[in-house]
C-alpha cells in the first residue's frame, strides 16, 4: 500500500510483566523505569499490563499467590512512577479482548512459526509433550496483547524480541490475507546496555528472583539497610575501577555495578568511570550504596503504602480496565468485521 493511502495508527506504548513475584532491581532498571520515562515523554500514549494470563501458561501457582502477586506488580508500577491517570494500567484478564483477539492470531499465525520460537523451546525442555497448550501459544496472546491497542512501539529486552517480529509476522499476514491496512507492524525498542542488570553474586548471571541466594539481587521490598549490605557484599574483584569502558571488559561483576550505578544516576558508563576511574570498591560501593538507597528505598515505603490499601489497588485496575476497554471493545468489533463475523444485534 502506497504512503499516500497507509493509514496513521495513534502512536501507542504497549508493554507488561507477568505478576510472578518477587520484583528486583533488574525489573525496575530494566522494565518499569523505561516505562516511566516512556510515560513522561508524553510523545505516546502509554499502556502497561500485568500479564496475568500468561503466568499461568508454563506452571500451577497457587490462586492466593497469583492475586497477591498481581497486586503486589501493580504497586510496584505505581511506586515506581506510572501515574494510572496518565498512563493505562491493567490487570490482562479483566480485558477480555486480549484474549479474544489471541483466537484469531491463533489462526493466522502458523504451526512452524511457533515452533521456531527459542523461548517454547526452552521453556518446554525435552518434554514438551507435557507442556501446556497455552506455553506453545504464548507468543500469539502477546501479539494480540499488542495489537488489541494498535500499539505501534513495545519496549522489549532480548529475550522477548522474537516474540515481537512474530507479531509483526502476525500483522503483516492479517493485512495481507483480508487486503486492509488494519493492524499496525510494530516497532521494537530495544533496551540499553546498562539496564541488564546481572547478579550481585556473578556477574554472567542475570538478576533473578529465582536465584536460591536473596544476596544476589535488590528486591523493591527490601528496606534501605538491606539495600545498603546487599550492595556492601557483592562480589567484585581487587582492581580499581578503570577510567575508560574497556578496561571493564572481562570484569564481568565490575561492570555490573558500574552499569547499575550508571542507570540509577541516568549517566552513560563513560560518564561514570570518567568519575570514578582509579577508585578502588571500598571507595566505589558506598557511592553505589547510598545512591541505591535515595533511589530504591522510596519505591519499596511506597509500595509497603499501597498494599496496606488492596481495595484501593482494585479501584485502580477497574477503572484501568474501562479506559482499556474504550480501545479495544472497537478494535475487536472492526476486527471481527473484517474476518466475516455476524454482529450482535441491539434488542
Amino acid at each position: 500500500m502506497s504512503d499516500e493511502t497507509a493509514t496513521t495508527f495513534t502512536p501507542r506504548v504497549f508493554s507488561g510483566i507477568q505478576p510472578s513475584g518477587g520484583l528486583t532491581l533488574g525489573n525496575y532498571l530494566g522494565a518499569m523505569k523505561r516505562f516511566v520515562d516512556m510515560q513522561d515523554a508524553g510523545t505516546h500514549e502509554t499502556v502497561y499490563c500485568m500479564v496475568d494470563l500468561h503466568a499461568i501458561t508454563a506452571k500451577f501457582l497457587d490462586p492466593d499467590t497469583l492475586r497477591k502477586n498481581t497486586r503486589e506488580l501493580c504497586a510496584g508500577f505505581i511506586a515506581a512512577g506510572i501515574d494510572p491517570e496518565t498512563s493505562i494500567l491493567i490487570n490482562q484478564s479483566q480485558v477480555p479482548e486480549h484474549a479474544q483477539l489471541a483466537w484469531i492470531f491463533n489462526c493466522v499465525a502458523r504451526m512452524g512459526w511457533m515452533q521456531r520460537m527459542t523461548q517454547w523451546k526452552d521453556k518446554a525442555g525435552k518434554n514438551q509433550q507435557n507442556a501446556s497448550l497455552g506455553l506453545f501459544a504464548y507468543p500469539a496472546l502477546m501479539a494480540a496483547d499488542i495489537l488489541i491497542y494498535h500499539a505501534t512501539h513495545v519496549p522489549v529486552g532480548e529475550d522477548q524480541k522474537q516474540h515481537l517480529e512474530l507479531t509483526r509476522d502476525i500483522a503483516i499476514k492479517f493485512n495481507h490475507d483480508y487486503g486492509v491496512d488494519f493492524f499496525p507492524v510494530t516497532e521494537p525498542v530495544i533496551e540499553g546496555a546498562a539496564t541488564r542488570v546481572m547478579s550481585l553474586r556473578d556477574g554472567s548471571k542475570k538478576m533473578s528472583k529465582s536465584d536460591p541466594s536473596d544476596a544476589s539481587r535488590i528486591n523493591l521490598t527490601d528496606d534501605a539497610d538491606t539495600i545498603a549490605k546487599k550492595i556492601r557484599k557483592a562480589k567484585t574483584d581487587p582492581d580499581a575501577l578503570p577510567s575508560e569502558v574497556d578496561g571493564l571488559q572481562d570484569r564481568a561483576e565490575a561492570r555490573n555495578l558500574v552499569n547499575i550505578y550508571a542507570a540509577l544516576s541516568e549517566q552513560s558508563v563513560a560518564e561514570v568511570l570518567a568519575e570514578v576511574g582509579g577508585k578502588q570498591f571500598g571507595e566505589f560501593k558506598p557511592m553505589l550504596s547510598d545512591l541505591a538507597v535515595a533511589k530504591m528505598a522510596p519505591i519499596s515505603s511506597e509500595m509497603a503504602r499501597l498494599m496496606d490499601d488492596q481495595a484501593e489497588i482494585d479501584r485502580i485496575l477497574t477503572r484501568g480496565a474501562e479506559r482499556a476497554r474504550a480501545i479495544t471493545a472497537p478494535i475487536l468489533r472492526q476486527t471481527y468485521d473484517i474476518i466475516g463475523m455476524v454482529p450482535p444485534v441491539t434488542l
